[in-house]
């Protein structure tokens, strides 16, 4: 692996995240709402991919693979938040709301920060793309077909999972009540466990590559961010907030992150 090519891109990825996160927050700032940093965080991952494509030497029908798939997966996701964010631009979530009034009085100051946070996060996480696109070896091997499978599975639950959530959400006798359908009768959050388990799908194409193993990262951080920072945590303490004991009994009877069984 060139190691400078390999910076090189990594600095150009990052100062295109930066920008657009700037941006980001120069308009989350005019409409008092920084829940559209979700949004951005996801459309960053196609914009690394774009340009990994455009710049990268490795083998041109790996570079088309992995960057289809990347682009597909945060399109969908990018779009879905997007849609649910835009539907009430007005109005910014609870989880936002609560870290507005744990930063006050420098709370727009401190978005700024996060906001750039988000974006070395983009290219933390895309470890996995510099690594495959990297690689100008011809074929794909049976590391990079795996991935791709479960990367196929991961993003078509996932979106399951969204779809799901989104079509309680839009009944108006299911308001104050928590969706407990489909894949949410099993857990409270297979969106996030399918989400993480595309991104173990990354890590698994990356193992054919040269150096393949340093794409260990992405799913690491993914996991430890759903399960102890700005996933899971935040999201059940809104519900808490929210929804209260219905919140409470569903916690009691579902996995908190895996799908599985149905507890008794």
């Amino acid at each position: 692996m060139d190691d400078i090519s390999v910076w090189c891109l990594a600095l150009v990825c990052l100062a295109a995240c930066c920008l657009i996160m700037a941006a980001a927050w120069l308009w989350a700032h005019k409409i008092k709402n920084a829940s559209v940093v979700d949004m951005f965080w996801s459309y960053n991952f196609p914009v690394i991919a774009i340009l990994l494509f455009l710049l990268a030497p490795g083998w041109e029908t790996r570079r088309i693979l992995i960057c289809g798939m990347v682009i597909i997966a945060g399109m969908r996701l990018g779009t879905h938040l997007g849609r649910r964010i835009l539907s009430h631009l007005d109005e910014e979530e609870g989880r936002y709301q609560q870290l507005r009034k744990e930063w006050a009085p420098n709370a727009e100051r401190t978005f700024f920060f996060f906001f750039q946070a988000q974006a070395v996060s983009n290219v933390i996480l895309a470890v996995p793309f510099f690594v495959i696109l990297m690689n100008p070896a011809v074929g794909v091997n049976a590391f990079e077909w795996i991935g791709f499978f479960l990367w196929f599975i991961s993003v078509s639950f996932e979106a399951m999972a969204d779809r799901q959530l989104a079509e309680f959400k839009k009944d108006p006798a299911n308001k104050g009540k928590v969706c407990d359908k489909g894949l949410w009768y099993y857990s409270r959050h297979p969106n996030y466990f399918f989400e993480w388990l595309m991104w173990v799908s990354y890590f698994i194409f990356a193992l054919g590559s040269p150096y393949g193993w340093l794409g260990v990262i992405s799913p690491t951080i993914i996991l430890y961010l759903l399960l102890k920072v700005t996933g899971i945590p935040a999201t059940e303490e809104q519900s808490l907030r929210s929804k209260g004991d219905a919140f409470r009994a569903y916690q009691k009877s579902t996995s908190v992150f895996v799908p599985w069984f149905k507890k008794s």
